[in-house]
């Protein structure tokens, strides 16, 4: 045992690398554990532990090769998910207030700390500018508590996060001005250079990634393993492209991931193992290879290093909080907004590291302001996890409290499978579509017809639906299966709705459209859409869902008035926000204006256009302007329904035909009761003159109100 022992190096920085790794792994284990118990951000402990551990403590691990590879990794990572955990459409919506924001956070310290340095601590002009723009930067060390918090779609990070990508880009522009100006290659040919290379860089990452993406997720949509490796890939390219355009990597990074915004769902099993990775190995690694940067013994080297370090670290934090000060008062934001704001904006770590090892190395800096910015880093890493925490948790409460009351918050989604095939498609679905402040399990269900082979069917179901609960796990969502047998599909489904009191049901369709007169799909998913009053969402599914464009709706006439109208619109309105999807709309101008008046009331932000469509025997000309990356919504109604008109029964015959590429859905939205709707259809109902089927809705208009009301109308 002692010989092998022997053959182990524990020399000083220790060299062997499964015990490095193995050292580190602990550290990322352990060190937020214990802070918690403290009640201080995870954040905070790793940057310590890089401290103790690294050149500048006990001297455990070297910050080697390795090591600074991971790092650059977790720092890619971190801007990546900035870009793509971002809402695009509130995004959008306050692009301008990003770059206001961006303008505050890097004039303000700039004009804080050029005369600090310049007349307070005596240095020259190019060095006081170089130092002045280091206050400006700063890097999202504390995106990863926003995002834990859940805040990461609140207006004043969205701002933050566009503020920062403004902010560091212009930053890095006065570094390699004043690095050309120090050589003597300020001309023109330098401007012309640097304009081209980031036009051709900013037209690679926006217009040549995305179809490139598009196309992948569309052929490989099986291979996950593939692809993760993929968007990894498509993350360091983008990367490397923005160094070769004269900028630094992380712009890249931070731009690939608004370019694929729209591709990876926030709720997907993609965007899941991108967080899962990155946050369990990736951006911990980063946090800690910034501790190992930080020597406190140089403030033992005399009093002109501590005054240095205590100089630039107060003009840090103070120019930061007053940028977040006025862009409080600009746009009246609440105090905690304010906070968030000045935490994530206020730590300085990659920017701030390269501007000063550039003016270091090219002898514009000393070695007192590379020793005060390391410990720059420090304290400001520190505050501003300090200071996100606490304010982005009574943010998220804020929040919270100001949400609208939503109907059957704890709604149960039941998605019916046949099909295999169709297991992981409908389960995606299905998360895309359950409000995440539901506690309730996404149920798969299999209902096996009642014969001599139900046994073993059932045996075979159970192993089929398995696959659900494994492809859900991979986002973190609850799925229960169960198995039914019943005399026939249809009644097995709708006898499970009832018991189990479903809110909605999703259920895929073959697209063979009924043949029987008097039929829309056929005879199990008639009976399920006439025997329950619950929301039921028909869908085929022909493309990954995440490739969504738009999501062109179309609604009939008086959709407002339905019980289940805000249900149905919630549900587009989740989707369209988790794929990045613009919403057109095809209805009346009455119906569309109801729309618009319950985005507002709800602080709905979708982008979204009208289109007047009255004459449902037009239909089809939604054809032309339905592409193969669309999602078609047809919002029909029961008979017997405020909304209904008979045309509605032919849509789902033409759908299978003319948008046999498209994925499309149809929806019931939600009725007062389903055997309140049976008892006032008959079989008149089928084949009616325009005024015959208006005098018989009125007819059952009235007596839905009997029902409801408990009271008799006259002349009904």
């Amino acid at each position: 045992m002692t010989g092998l022992l022997l053959n182990v190096d524990f020399s000083l920085p220790l060299k062997n690398p499964v015990l490095v790794f193995s050292i580190l792994l602990f550290i990322i284990l352990f060190s937020p554990i214990l802070l918690r118990k403290f009640r201080l951000p995870g954040i905070i402990g790793l940057i310590l532990s890089g401290i103790l551990v690294g050149p500048y403590g006990f001297n455990l691990i070297e910050r080697n090769e390795a090591i600074i590879l991971f790092s650059t990794i977790g720092l890619l990572y971190i801007m990546f998910l900035a870009g793509l955990e971002l809402d695009m459409n509130e995004f959008k919506k306050n692009r301008y207030k990003s770059i206001l924001f961006g303008f505050f956070t890097f004039a303000i310290p700039i004009s804080i700390g050029y005369p600090v340095c310049h007349y307070l601590l005596g240095y020259d002009m190019l060095a006081s500018v170089m130092i002045a723009s280091m206050f400006a930067t700063h890097t999202l060390v504390a995106y990863p508590i926003a995002s834990r918090l859940g805040i990461v779609k609140n207006e004043a990070v969205a701002i933050t996060v566009g503020g920062t990508i403004i902010t560091d880009t212009a930053v890095l522009l006065i570094l390699a001005v004043i690095t050309g100006s120090k050589q003597g290659g300020l001309d023109q040919a330098f401007w012309i250079r640097l304009i081209i290379s980031l036009t051709i860089f900013s037209g690679i990452v926006f217009y040549l990634l995305p179809p490139v993406a598009r196309w992948f997720f569309r052929n490989i949509e099986g291979e996950k393993t593939s692809q993760y490796i993929f968007v990894l890939a498509l993350v360091f390219l983008s990367a490397f492209l923005a160094e070769v355009a004269g900028v630094e990597p992380i712009i890249g990074a931070f731009m690939s991931g608004l370019a694929l915004n729209s591709l990876i769902p926030h709720t997907s099993p993609l965007m899941n193992r991108i967080e899962f990775v990155g946050n369990a190995l990736f951006i911990p690694f980063f946090l800690i290879s910034v501790g190992m940067l930080v020597d406190i013994k140089v403030l033992s080297n005399g009093p002109w290093a501590l005054i240095v370090a205590a100089t630039l670290s107060v003009v840090a934090i103070t120019g930061k909080w007053v940028a977040a000060w006025i862009t409080q008062r600009v746009f009246r934001y609440s105090r905690y907004q304010r906070n968030v704001i000045w935490g994530l904006s206020n730590a300085h770590a990659a920017a701030t590291l390269a501007v000063i090892l550039v003016g270091y190395n090219i002898g514009i800096l000393d070695e007192n302001v590379l020793n005060g910015t390391i410990i720059l880093i420090l304290i400001t890493c520190l505050v501003a996890s300090f200071v996100t925490e606490r304010a982005g948790r009574n943010l998220a409460i804020a929040e919270l409290e100001k949400l609208p009351e939503i109907k059957d918050l704890d709604e149960k989604i039941l998605v019916p499978i046949s099909n295999p095939a169709t297991i992981e498609p409908l389960m995606d679905l299905a998360i895309l579509l359950k409000d995440r402040r539901s506690s309730q399990p996404i149920t798969a269900l299999s209902v096996v017809q009642d014969d001599d082979e139900a046994r073993e069917r059932v045996v075979q179901n159970k192993q089929m639906l398995e696959k659900a609960i494994i492809h859900a796990a991979a986002t973190d969502t609850k799925v229960t299966i169960d198995t039914r047998v019943a005399l026939n599909v249809g009644n097995g489904i709708s006898q499970y709705v009832k018991e189990k009191m479903i809110s909605v049901v999703l259920i895929g369709w073959t697209g063979k459209a009924a043949k029987v007169e008097g039929k829309i799909f056929g005879t199990a998913l008639d009976q399920l859409i006439q025997s329950n009053s619950q929301m039921v969402m028909v869908t085929q599914l022909r493309q990954p869902i995440n490739i969504t464009r738009r999501i062109v709706v179309a609604i009939p006439a008086n959709a407002q008035y339905e019980v289940g109208f805000s249900g149905w619109l919630q549900k587009i309105n989740l989707l369209a926000r988790e794929t990045s999807s613009e919403m057109h709309l095809h209805t009346t101008p009455k119906t569309f204006e109801a729309i618009r008046r319950y985005f507002a009331k709800n602080r709905i932000l979708v982008s979204k256009k009208f289109y007047d469509f009255e004459d449902w025997e037009d239909f089809l000309i939604l054809a032309k302007s339905v592409s193969r990356d669309d999602l078609l919504v047809v919002v029909c109604a029961r008979k017997g329904s405020i909304s209904y008109n008979s045309y509605l029964d032919e849509i789902p015959g033409k759908l299978p035909k003319y948008f046999k590429e498209n994925n499309f859905m149809v929806i019931f939205p939600e009725q007062p009761g389903g055997e309140m709707l049976d008892s006032v259809i008959t079989e008149e109902d089928i084949s009616l003159s325009p005024i015959q089927d208006n005098i018989q809705r009125l007819s059952r208009y009235g007596k839905v109100l009997r029902r409801l009301f408990g009271k008799k109308q006259d002349g009904a």
